[in-house]
């Protein structure tokens, strides 16, 4: 396990000054995007969304893993959605979200119940199966809170080339779980807010030493769910998956956009 500073790497991409918008929470980014169902093996339809590099093949694939949904976790929850609005165009990767079992957000509500972590299996087995058909390369599982707990439990498959933890607990994840990871050699960072309520970077550096490739991030001032810290956690995201793309990533966008309002829902 290494701790590391939060250093990144500086943009040279310039942006033009006609059409030149400021990326904001609300910002949509071009993108290929499409509703899509996935299938579990226990017989259950969850609701997702697909989102491709508006042009060419994506450099990576992130498939989100959202938080805990018995306190309002989905496939909307604020980094997550943009993510799914911003990586596309500035980052060229897909993005893969979609609601576990019995979670709704305004794309609709996955059937089933929550499970507390058990059945939620299938959810992430359904999420990679939809990957490996559909040739997205080079997968990486991003847990973000509970979902951190679902990628280390559920998630050393063949096909994950890595792993990028938000604010992980460890509530659910058992040594022999850090173990399997540390065999598989796969990278896996660990993004870990100053504030957390769950677990700081001092503990998070104990607790991921059972996984001697794991990298702990410490985010200066940020809390569990990083309200504010979007920007970082999605440079900081980037920077690990596809480091070739330049970090900071712009915050400035030269070309056509929306702008969505997402309705929550309980």
């Amino acid at each position: 396990m290494t701790l590391v500073a939060p250093a990144l790497r500086r943009s040279s991409g310039k942006i033009g000054a006609e059409m030149t918008t400021e990326i904001r929470a609300n910002t949509v980014l071009p993108a290929r995007r499409e509703s899509i169902t996935l299938h579990t093996a226990d017989g259950l339809n969850l609701i997702g969304e697909l989102s491709l590099p508006p042009e060419g093949e994506p450099k990576a694939t992130l498939v989100l893993l959202h938080p805990l949904p018995t306190h309002g976790g989905m496939m909307d929850s604020h980094l997550y959605r943009k993510a799914a609005w911003r990586l596309p165009a500035l980052a060229g990767v897909a993005v893969l979200r979609f609601n576990t079992r019995g979670t709704a957000s305004e794309a609709g509500r996955s059937e089933g119940e929550f499970d507390n972590g058990d059945g939620e299996r299938f959810d992430v087995a359904a999420a990679l199966e939809y990957a490996e058909f559909h040739d997205l390369p080079n997968v990486w599982l991003v847990g973000w809170s509970f979902g951190t707990d679902l990628a280390l439990v559920h998630g050393c498959d063949p096909l994950v080339r890595g792993l990028f933890l938000i604010s992980p607990p460890l509530r659910w994840s058992k040594p022999e779980h850090l173990e399997t990871w540390a065999k598989s050699g796969k990278p896996v960072y660990c993004l870990v807010p100053e504030h957390d309520d769950n677990l700081q970077p001092e503990e998070a550096g104990r607790r991921f030493a059972a996984i001697p490739q794991a990298k702990v991030i410490p985010v200066a001032g940020g809390k569990h769910l990083l309200v504010g810290y979007a920007e970082e956690a999605l440079d900081q995201l980037v920077a690990a998956v596809v480091p070739d793309v330049p970090t900071p990533l712009p915050r400035t966008w030269d070309g056509p956009s929306t702008t969505h309002q997402v309705t929550i829902v309980s």
